[in-house]
């Protein structure tokens, strides 16, 4: 196969070239004709009759009258082409209908234009309502017993992934999301780094190893973990000193020593740091570490509210400091269905800053964490290790604030 210097394909089938006025806009394939037929088909599908390939970006380049890579520049940052260069090539992609592709845009700054976020995959619940109705009409449900599925919950991933979309379209990027878990885990996360130009992962959502190995193609940039000693840029916060300062507050200011605690995962980095700083905080302030009641959850809401009968089987503590929001919002469940006032009976404190926080009964004092700003330092950290790949791992950790609300407030 060969091209012109238009960047025109020319090979087994004729190529007519097709005018829009005084302008030529693109091409349409037609497969010769094959012997003992009077039929011109497909070369490839062997089907009769005229077909039309769909538009490439060599059709556009040459429409326009320029190059590939400026049509590349005008598809991903417009502002830094001239404003007749970029009117005529848009011009050209409304005309031909051109949708860009990965590929095209490969072409000329050997780039996809994609940026890759993996997220943690949870176990799809089975949903208990009837089918859903197709042909119409209205249907009237009770749902009184209905529990919110877990996946439905996970705002902070929310957050995360908007920052990450909006820093990527400032960017003109594209950003492609995908969950990095369950048995096919591998498969996905091989096949996601294949399609894009690097990869923000969450915490604990991909093995090391596996990270490793997709890291000698592209760069990986971890969220909510330090992995520097792992060789992979990282975005974090401050967990340790937003939770210290918080359980300070709670100690040092409002005079609490009945405390219980609710951790979450394990293997959460975010959870580990957290803890210390909590037991740096009991220490700062002589408080026993066996005197605190301390459960796991999963930082999920409904496991918190499973906890809440478990806390209070030994005495009712003065206080219930969570590892995150949603583990808190579970506990302000619990704690109402047992019929005890927060503040007056218990306070209650999370960490995270999600809106549903904000909207609670009473509404949830908590560290906040900037959790839109993680997403856009994570594709911000992918482009700059794209433009400089030299150098070693960065580490990029961002401020908290703690916000005082009505379920812990500056005095009781």
């Amino acid at each position: 196969m060969s091209s012109d210097r238009f960047g025109s394909r020319k090979g087994p089938s004729a190529v007519v070239e097709k005018c829009v006025g005084d302008r030529c806009l693109g091409w349409s394939a037609v497969g010769a004709a094959r012997p003992g037929t009077d039929h011109q088909t497909d070369g490839r599908h062997g089907l009769a009759d005229q077909r039309t390939a769909p538009p490439t970006v060599y059709d556009v380049a040459s429409a326009a009258g320029v190059s590939i890579a400026t049509v590349s520049r005008v598809l991903r940052t417009p502002d830094a082409v001239r404003e007749g260069t970029r009117d005529r090539v848009q011009a050209a992609i409304r005309a031909l209908g051109y949708v860009p592709s990965g590929n095209a845009r490969a072409l000329a700054g050997r780039r996809t234009g994609v940026i890759g976020l993996l997220l943690p995959g949870f176990d799809v619940v089975a949903d208990e309502r009837p089918g859903l109705v197709t042909d119409g009409g209205v249907r009237v449900v009770d749902d009184r017993r209905h529990v919110t599925q877990p996946f439905a919950s996970n705002l902070y991933f929310d957050e995360v992934l908007r920052g990450a979309e909006t820093e990527a379209w400032q960017r003109g990027l594209a950003l492609m999301v995908a969950a990095g878990r369950g048995p096919s885990r591998d498969v996905i996360v091989n096949d996601v780094a294949g399609r894009v130009d690097g990869l923000a992962v969450l915490a604990q959502t991909v093995p090391d190893d596996l990270l490793e190995h997709v890291a000698r193609r592209i760069p990986v940039v971890m969220l909510a973990d330090d992995r520097r000693s792992h060789g992979f840029d990282s975005v974090s916060v401050d967990n340790a000193a937003g939770m210290r300062t918080l359980a300070s507050h709670v100690i040092g200011r409002l005079g609490i020593r009945s405390i219980a605690y609710v951790a979450g995962p394990i293997d959460s980095p975010d959870d580990l740091e957290r803890a210390a700083g909590f037991a740096a905080a009991l220490a700062d302030h002589g408080v026993e570490a066996s005197s605190v009641r301390t459960v796991h959850g999963d930082f999920g809401r409904v496991r918190a509210r499973e906890l809440v009968g478990p806390l209070l089987a030994d005495g009712v503590p003065r206080a219930i400091v969570c590892s995150n929001d949603q583990s808190a919002l579970g506990v302000l469940d619990g704690l109402l269905a047992a019929g005890l006032r927060v503040p007056e009976d218990v306070v209650v404190t999370g960490f995270d800053g999600i809106d549903a926080g904000r909207f609670s009964s009473p509404r949830l004092t908590t560290v906040h964490q900037p959790m839109g700003a993680l997403g856009r330092a994570a594709v911000a950290a992918i482009v700059d290790r794209l433009d400089s790949p030299a150098g070693p791992p960065r580490s990029m950790r961002l401020p908290v604030e703690v916000l005082l609300r009505e379920s812990c407030p500056p005095a009781l």
